[in-house]
């Protein structure tokens, strides 16, 4: 992987990714671009114990461009489409957002442009490809965690226009929080329970229960696949390396090596949950990594998390009075259900 670093006109970093060691980007931003100004602060609730970030610039971000205008799309300079990307093509491409959600002192928000192609889907990209985004998410952890302000990283992509998606270019984001998050919170707290009760770690044993239930959907070597026995989402699958580790830079290159070609597996089979002829699955994947300086970084195990928000062909799963209200799920898809149809659907 060979990694380039430059900058856009209004000074916000840019990151190349390539596969190719002769890779040159020397292209230069053309763009009039003003600086820019942010106003992220983040508010403490005192009732829940929370954070909220409040960014009303991101008001002003843009929404469902053309596909002639999308700012993830490459320069191409002779017609005149000046991007986010000054460069031609490109491989992988982390940038500063230029609407961020956190900024300055309360963090950091960067995206993740997958491919150059705008019609691709990270369902489509080859093995390869998707070794090389592992590579940036890894690179980008590394880097962030030596900023100060940041407690924890995120890596996530949103995908499909139900989940909130306003640019259909094949992207995801990446979040730097001043904070450790509330979810993160909860299960850190559940992982020192069950450590004090029982002396072993949390993560190690829901791994070994689930990989005994008939809720795997798929495993390898170094890696599980399954809907978890309280799936909160219709279609929720949790991925695993069966080797604990804290974050993306603790993997060892054999889980490395396999993760490309089994997460495709996933995200084709969730394409194809509802039938020939439906839309694409919403979904939204999420890398659950260890805060960097809190207690008990040690027990935490890296995974990732891929739900979607459609229940069946045609309807969305809402969140309504008793979720949004009390943040109680309930779920209309058995989680053995759902694990089944995710079997039935394979492509191997």
């Amino acid at each position: 992987m060979k990694k380039t670093v430059t900058a856009l006109a209004d000074g916000r970093e840019l990151i190349y990714y390539d596969s190719r060691d002769g890779a040159v980007r020397d292209a230069v931003d053309l763009r009039p671009l003003e600086p820019i100004s942010t106003t992220s602060q983040i508010r403490h609730d005192p009732l829940l114990g929370d954070s909220v970030a409040v960014a009303s610039h991101r008001q002003g971000r843009t929404y469902h461009p053309p596909a002639g205008e999308c700012p993830l799309c490459p320069t191409d300079a002779a017609a005149g489409r000046l991007s986010e990307i000054p460069d031609s093509d490109y491989d992988v491409v982390v940038f500063e957002n230029r609407f961020p959600s956190l900024a300055g002192d309360a963090g950091r928000c960067e995206v993740v442009c997958f491919t150059s192609d705008h019609d691709a889907s990270f369902a489509g990209l080859t093995a390869d490809r998707v070794a090389l985004v592992l590579g940036a998410w890894t690179d980008r952890t590394a880097e962030l965690a030596e900023l100060p302000q940041v407690e924890q990283v995120f890596c996530f992509e949103n995908r499909g226009p139900e989940i909130g998606v306003t640019l259909g270019h094949p992207h995801g984001q990446i979040y730097a929080y001043p904070f450790v998050t509330p979810r993160t919170e909860r299960m850190s707290r559940s992982v020192a329970e069950h450590r004090a009760a029982t002396g072993r770690n949390l993560y190690d044993d829901v791994v070994e229960r689930e990989r005994a239930a008939e809720r795997v959907v798929l495993s390898g070597e170094h890696w599980v696949a399954f809907v978890p026995y309280a799936a909160h989402w219709p279609y929720e699958v949790h991925l695993y390396p069966l080797r604990r580790v804290p974050d993306l830079r603790e993997l060892d290159e054999a889980a490395r090596a396999e993760f490309p070609a089994l997460y495709l597996e996933l995200l084709r089979r969730f394409d194809r949950i509802f039938g020939e002829g439906e839309p694409p699955t919403p979904y939204i994947s999420a890398w659950h990594q260890a805060p960097f300086r809190a207690a008990g970084r040690a027990d935490f195990a890296l995974h990732l998390e891929l739900f979607t928000i459609r229940r069946t062909s045609g309807k969305l799963k809402f969140l309504a009075g008793s979720e949004s209200g009390m943040n109680v799920f309930i779920n209309d898809v058995p989680p053995e259900t759902a694990a089944r149809r995710l079997r039935e659907v394979a492509s191997t």
